[in-house]
């Protein structure tokens, strides 16, 4: 396997051989079971798909209960692709947990970020401020241009304004793993990833 499903738990701090102070993200990882082995033949491409998650079966559609049933799974709230690895024989209702990460590996982590509804430039794009005198009005925190006037006669599509901030997927790569607790089913990885607490992540190799 070359990820798990998770759940970020929250931050915290773990000190090093030398005492310094290392700030780490709490991830509950897995387990996920195995729900469908993806083959070129039947499917165009190899993947495994794994569910993560307890799931009401009153609360989940036909069809998905239907396809939990064939691989004679529990129904899950969460189902994500990930490739195959060579060589490895898989099997449906397979679960998988922490014990697939080593410390000291580097993981990708993904995220559905914090939503911060309507933002200006500034704070969306990181836009510096207007001055505030000499004339400038009441404008310090606005766009200013945002194109030309006769020609084109258009603002260009990709333009940087105002708008919805956050919500949306983020990865961070290259994340360390600084502990893999077995018994908790956790991974403490190093600095921060996208998110609120028990929001959603996907770990990745």
């Amino acid at each position: 396997m070359r990820g798990l499903i998770g759940k970020k738990v929250g931050m915290t701090r773990i000190f090093d051989d030398n005492g310094n102070i290392v700030p780490v993200t709490v991830l509950d990882a897995g387990p996920c079971t195995v729900t469908q082995i993806k083959t070129i033949k039947n499917d165009g491409y190899d993947a495994i798909q794994v569910g993560y998650g307890e799931r009401k079966p009153k609360h989940t559609t036909k069809p998905l209960q239907g396809h939990f049933d064939a691989a004679n799974v529990s129904s899950k709230k969460i189902i994500v692709e990930f490739d195959k690895v060579p060589g490895f024989e898989y099997k449906t209702g397979q679960a998988f947990h922490v014990g697939l990460f080593q410390e000291g590996e580097y993981v990708s982590v993904s995220g559905t970020s914090k939503g911060k509804g309507f933002a200006g430039v500034i704070k969306r794009h990181n836009f510096s401020r207007q001055r505030k005198t000499h004339g400038n009005g009441h404008t310090e925190r606005a766009p200013g241009s945002i194109g030309q006037a006769s020609d084109p006669s258009r603002v260009f599509p990709g333009m940087r304004m105002a708008g919805h901030l956050g919500n949306s997927k983020v990865t961070i790569e290259n994340l360390e793993i600084m502990k893999v607790d077995i018994e908790n089913n956790q991974l403490l990885v190093k600095g921060a990833v996208p998110g609120a607490k028990n929001g959603t992540v996907i770990i990745s190799k």
